[in-house]
């Protein structure tokens, strides 16, 4: 990378090919799958998506840090992803609502980032081969002992993450938590919601208390006999990392449920939902990632710009009968949404409480407080 480089840093992927920068953030070394995300702001709510968890995320904004970063904004209670890589770090932070400088941020949580990448040629490259795995040194970037640092780490394939995102004990939300914008009051609470962390995001759960809702977080393991004792008129799968395919006792919990209470489930929680059905899920070449995706709702019609973080997908061919598909992806026709009507169940893969957005899928939140209404 030549001695003239300030803060040298070298990504590295599996295939071999080296990505020379310069390190920002905290020092050290990691792996992880790496990714990109096309979304131009939200990079704080990507740092603290427990759904990156295993995974290095290149941002294809070429100019990231502008707006800085803030104690509201953030999704989960630290940082999850292994590595950050961006083109442009900026210097200098220009919001009002900032509290501190990206930089600041990344050290403070100890996220290994590199800058000054070519995130387009990197980009196009993940895109051409399909995700990979990777290596990134802040403090030793030699590039052959990185290669095969990459080479040996484990395959996201048969990569069960959520038991190591979610909470180690149940904990209550009240509707209250989190006060109407517009009163700034709390919110009563109409309905009862068990929701299943398998990395559950924070606006979710702001979400379902602007709904009304009560919800009680169970950790991933929690069985179903257990979330039922708690009364529930709805229960929620959140988002998630890894492989759905792996999270056996999650998929025999969703089976226990199925019929007995309304569900509704996000991202991993969608693809726990189609296993439980009886469907199988599949692994993408690069995934989606980013709050530009166009999705189509098969009941209305309509084309939703919509938010999305998955590497896996539900096979819609293998659906049983009476499990339909609501939602499909325009880029690749990959299943964005199913519904099983018979049982009271529901899921979308993209997120509907996106932040900072888009917010075209909200309705999903009262389709859900619908559902648990008419039981």
């Amino acid at each position: 990378m030549g001695n003239s480089v300030v803060n040298p840093c070298l990504l590295a992927l599996a295939d071999g090919t080296l990505w020379p920068g310069r390190a920002f953030g905290a020092k050290g070394e990691r792996t992880g799958e790496i990714c990109f995300n096309t979304g131009l702001t939200g990079y704080q709510e990507i740092l603290t998506d427990p759904s990156y968890h295993g995974q290095m995320v290149v941002m294809t904004q070429p100019h990231i840090g502008n707006y800085g970063v803030n104690d509201e904004d953030d999704e989960s209670q630290r940082a999850w992803l292994s590595g950050f890589v961006v083109r442009q770090a900026s210097p200098i932070t220009s919001n009002w609502r900032a509290t501190h400088s990206l930089d600041h941020y990344l050290r403070e949580r100890g996220v290994v980032a590199i800058s000054d990448v070519d995130t387009r040629a990197l980009v196009r490259h993940i895109r051409t081969v399909g995700a990979q795995n990777a290596a990134l040194s802040s403090v030793d970037p030699q590039p052959d002992r990185l290669t095969a640092l990459a080479r040996s780490a484990p395959d996201m394939n048969g990569l069960d993450l959520a038991k190591e995102v979610t909470c180690p004990e149940a904990w209550p939300l009240a509707a209250g938590r989190w006060q109407s914008a517009a009163s700034h009051q709390p919110l009563a609470a109409n309905y009862h919601v068990v929701a299943y962390d398998y990395g559950i995001k924070h606006n979710i759960l702001r979400l379902l208390a602007a709904h009304h809702c009560r919800v009680t977080i169970v950790p991933a393991q929690t069985s179903a006999s257990d979330v039922l004792a708690l009364k529930p008129d709805g229960v929620f799968l959140s988002n998630g990392p890894g492989d759905p395919a792996a999270v056996i006792y999650a998929i025999d919990n969703i089976k226990q449920l199925l019929g007995r209470v309304p569900i509704f489930g996000i991202c991993l929680g969608h693809q726990l939902l189609g296993l439980a059905l009886g469907g199988s899920t599949y692994k993408l070449k690069f995934g989606h990632r980013g709050g530009n995706q166009p999705v189509k709702n098969l009941d209305t019609g309509r084309v939703e710009i919509s938010s999305h973080n998955h590497g896996f997908a539900v096979d819609a061919d293998s659906l049983p009968p009476g499990v339909e598909v609501t939602h499909v992806n325009l880029n690749d026709n990959c299943v964005e949404g199913l519904r099983a009507s018979a049982l009271r169940a529901f899921s979308v893969q993209y997120h509907p409480e996106a932040a900072p957005g888009p917010h075209d899928a909200r309705y999903l939140f009262k389709d859900f407080v619908a559902l648990m209404e008419t039981t």
